[in-house]
């Protein structure tokens, strides 16, 4: 390789395309356009005199070449993530853009008047959320900070338990003057309930609670989170919420108020690398408080 004309973005490049298997889907994964990314991919393979990928209507399929190329690209990928890290980790300031990821359902409906609470008292922050249930990776800068509902298993991260959420049974008050209120745990499915389509959490839950179902039991199915509330809110039958949430909502009633369902934990997550900065600190210390304040139970 002619090392005078090495260019990173190269790199980062070729490891876009390898990971997504296409043009487009590494276009997605990065934000660059694809004849851009097609044009370093020329640009490396004239670099290192060798074919890494054949081209043909199903993608990019990576040769041996590039196989053999890819631990060393993401060795150097990783390095440059430990670097960008340890120079965010310096910053004295709070300024500049806080990237904070959340579940759709708490970027919803509890961050939002946190955030803008955050906004009044450092105006010079510039906030991104990104909502998703996907499990960002904060060690690659997918974000800043993080608010999981379970425990991080990477390492190097600076984790903190700030509250839990109660979990509750819910129906609306129209359904139930229609179909009645049950009474006891069994009586449940003798209802219309609102359960996930190809997740399994609810299913779990309720085996805990010794009431073995299937996924047919539920006569509304679906794995978003906010539609599923929506289909609460609408009537459709009865679903599980969390109980801070559900009692924004008044024309739902919480119903067997003695079942108990295990709560979701609160997890708050940096990278230890930016314990040093005073924009992360700052927002992730602001974070923690109001997420510990808030009534959850």
């Amino acid at each position: 390789m002619d090392n005078r004309r090495f260019d990173w973005n190269l790199i980062k490049s070729f490891l876009a395309v390898l990971d997504a298997g296409t043009l487009s889907g590494a276009a997605v994964a990065t934000g660059t356009s694809q004849p851009t990314l097609g044009r370093h991919i020329d640009e490396f393979e004239a670099l290192t005199g060798l074919v890494l990928f054949e081209r043909g209507r199903s993608g990019m399929k990576p040769t041996q070449n590039a196989l053999a190329l890819a631990e060393e690209a993401r060795a150097m990928q990783a390095g440059a993530d430990c670097l960008a890290m340890a120079a965010a980790g310096r910053e004295t300031a709070v300024e500049g853009t806080i990237r904070i990821t959340a579940s759709e359902v708490v970027s919803t409906f509890l961050l939002p008047e946190i955030l803008v609470a955050l906004a009044e008292e450092e105006p010079a922050l510039e906030i991104e959320l990104v909502a998703s249930d996907s499990v960002q990776n904060l060690l690659a800068r997918d974000a800043d900070i993080a608010v999981r509902m379970v425990r991080p298993v990477q390492n190097d991260l600076i984790v903190r338990k700030v509250n839990d959420a109660a979990m509750g049974a819910f129906a609306h008050r129209d359904y139930l003057e229609k179909h009645g209120t049950p009474t006891a745990l069994e009586d449940v499915f003798s209802h219309r309930v609102i359960g996930q389509d190809r997740g399994d959490l609810i299913l779990r839950g309720m085996a805990a609670l010794g009431v073995s179902s299937e996924r047919a039991a539920f006569a509304f199915r679906t794995d978003h989170p906010i539609a599923s509330w929506e289909l609460l809110r609408a009537g459709a039958g009865i679903g599980f919420a969390q109980v801070a949430i559900a009692a924004r909502a008044p024309e739902l009633v919480r119903i067997l108020p003695g079942l108990h369902i295990e709560p979701l934990p609160y997890w708050l997550c940096s990278h230890r690398e930016l314990r040093h900065s005073a924009k992360v600190r700052r927002v992730y210390d602001f974070l923690a408080e109001r997420l510990a304040a808030l009534p959850l139970g």
